[in-house]
């Protein structure tokens, strides 16, 4: 898109820039390790360690890496599709034709994973204190559509959102958490850490992200037997 910028538009002059990776000089010995003891696949020590830190520092029971913060939610999208409404058909995605409610100021892989298992994506407004998921907004939202039983949503910059009015709401409405953790790894909500409050929590270790390294699905350990044979797989 081609389009000619407005006289009156200027740069800030002061920029607040993302998280940007800083090196120690450990991370080459670690990629040597990998090389010299042959893990070049997708299983190693290493992803074990990364696995087990990550489900001690954020308190949950399962850690399973995965390739990126994209691949976790969109695996957390296909188990709660399969689990609210069953194995789907051959060619059909697990949100055939289903609504979700999902962030709408948010990075596009929040929603992408949506598309991918075949649902309509359906975007509840920011409120303006955290710039996260409106809890009024949601509420207006089931409403609208009461048939919704999943909803995405993302704490934007690290920054939580209102968890407990949302998790409210989805409650009373019998509707699953997936928690779009993926920017707040570290991040706490009333001493919780961000990352336990959904069904489905992802967290992702992207190259502006607070941590760097590779990107995680957790599940909180309140799972169904799916969910076992998945990690197992995914492992």
């Amino acid at each position: 898109m081609a389009f000619k910028r407005p006289n009156d538009l200027k740069p800030f002059e002061n920029k607040l820039w993302l998280s940007s990776p800083t090196m120690h000089g450990d991370e080459l010995l670690y990629m040597q390790e990998a090389y010299e003891t042959n893990w070049m696949s997708t299983v190693g020590e290493n992803i074990n360690q990364v696995e087990a830190i990550t489900r001690e520092k954020i308190g949950c029971k399962y850690a399973v890496a995965l390739s990126a913060g994209t691949a976790a939610l969109h695996m957390a999208m296909k188990l709660a599709g399969e689990e609210l409404y069953g194995q789907p058909s051959v060619g059909h995605g697990a949100l055939d034709s289903r609504r979700v409610f999902s962030s709408d100021v948010t990075f596009d892989a929040t929603v992408n994973p949506i598309c991918y298992e075949g649902g309509i994506p359906v975007f509840i407004d920011t409120e303006y204190d955290t710039w996260n998921m409106d809890p009024v907004a949601l509420e207006k939202a089931f409403e609208i559509y009461p048939e919704v039983k999943l909803v995405v949503m993302a704490h934007l910059y690290g920054t939580p959102g209102k968890i407990d009015e949302l998790k409210a709401i989805c409650d009373k409405h019998g509707a699953i958490i997936i928690e779009d953790a993926a920017e707040s790894l570290g991040a706490s909500y009333k001493g919780v850490q961000t990352g336990t409050f959904g069904k489905y929590n992802c967290i992702s270790f992207n190259g502006n992200n607070t941590v760097s390294t590779s990107r995680l699905l957790i599940d909180r350990g309140v799972t169904t037997d799916l969910m076992h044979r998945r990690t197992n797989y995914a492992a």
